[in-house]
């Protein structure tokens, strides 16, 4: 007899990752670290910014991502969508505040419209809908190396106190726990980016790892604090509601804006998929520097916000990837060709 195996479906890309985060709020929430634990974890935490951000560093091609300077219209106009019409949706949401968010929800609302852009499922996407994959890449990789400077700087301009207090010494740990090692890496990446290459799965689980660290650090912070008191079913239904509506703005701006100034089909879709998403790997990390005892409100919204572009992204891809062949010929098409069975998307 065959046994039949439970699968989900293709379309709805629940990432294993996500589970592992669900699961790790619920450790925080049922034993949080206190006391001396919670100095060793704190401790921890802040080693494991500094080694993400240095693999960050390390990893991404600088020479890479300048060669694609040539198409520098279309990674402006990513570069326009995610740090100004992300932000600018962000501030707008401040009318929401009391009536359907708390001002400490509102904080991780507009944080999540000031992180980077992802690039491991931006591209993805992109491949699975036949659209500029080289755009994609090299866009992403822009976001990423402009959100390490451009994230903080917008945090301390639109959150203000709101975001932990943005004195000289919290900009002081920011450049310590962010921008140096990230430029140590890159420094470094002629001679351990082969390392990495090799060992690319192995230290994967390490970046992963280290998120989790950092996530439990910040919710048993929230659970000591007894900030989570203020967070109510209907409050986390108003959130999704807002971030539901923030997500289908950015995908009609970026799809039909991106019409308007004359972009083909592939550089439309790379657009769409770079320009629409925001970086649950950079966000995480950052948030934990940015807020501090805060950070386990300020990281929900990114956290729900990621889910929902992976399902509703991947809904797009495989409906672009069914486009009629004379769409197709719009541009040149740059993925690789063939149908994808399954869309795996890792945390980005």
């Amino acid at each position: 007899m065959s046994r039949r195996t439970f699968k989900l479906p293709s379309w709805l890309p629940i990432d294993p990752y996500i589970l592992a985060l669900i699961g790790t709020v619920v450790l925080a929430a049922l034993l949080p670290a206190s006391g001396t634990a919670a100095d060793v974890a704190g401790g921890a935490s802040t080693g494991a910014v500094a080694l993400l951000f240095f693999l960050y560093g390390a990893r991404l091609s600088t020479a890479e991502a300048l060669d694609g300077l040539r198409h520098w219209r279309l990674h402006l106009t990513v570069l326009i969508c995610t740090f100004v019409a992300f932000p600018l949706l962000g501030l707008a949401g401040k009318g929401l505040v009391p009536y359907v968010l708390t001002p400490q929800l509102y904080s991780g609302f507009l944080f999540l419209c000031l992180v980077p852009s992802t690039i491991q499922s931006s591209i993805a996407f992109t491949s699975i809908a036949r659209g500029n994959v080289p755009a994609a890449i090299c866009a992403g990789s822009f976001s990423s190396i402009a959100g390490i400077f451009l994230t903080p700087l917008l945090a301390a301009a639109l959150l203000g106190n709101s975001g932990g207090g943005f004195s000289a010494d919290a900009l002081l740990k920011i450049g310590l726990q962010l921008l140096l090692p990230f430029i140590a890496g890159q420094l470094l990446r002629r001679w351990i980016g082969g390392f990495l290459t090799r060992h690319k799965k192995v230290l994967g689980y390490v970046d992963r790892g280290s998120i989790l660290l950092v996530v439990h650090t910040a919710f048993s912070e929230g659970m000591v604090a007894g900030i989570w008191h203020q967070v109510t079913p209907a409050r986390l239904g108003a959130l999704l509601a807002a971030e539901a509506v923030l997500l289908a703005l950015m995908l009609a701006l970026t799809w039909f804006g991106a019409k308007r100034l004359g972009f083909d089909r592939g550089d439309r879709i790379a657009i769409q998929f770079a320009g629409s998403k925001k970086s649950l790997a950079s966000g995480l990390p950052m948030a934990s520097v940015l807020f501090g005892a805060h950070a386990s409100l300020a990281v929900l919204p990114l956290m729900l916000f990621h889910q929902m572009q992976l399902m509703v992204c991947a809904v797009i891809a495989k409906r672009r990837s069914r486009d009629p062949q004379d769409e197709l010929r719009e541009g040149p098409v740059t993925a690789a060709s063939g149908p994808v069975a399954q869309i795996r998307v890792p945390v980005g």
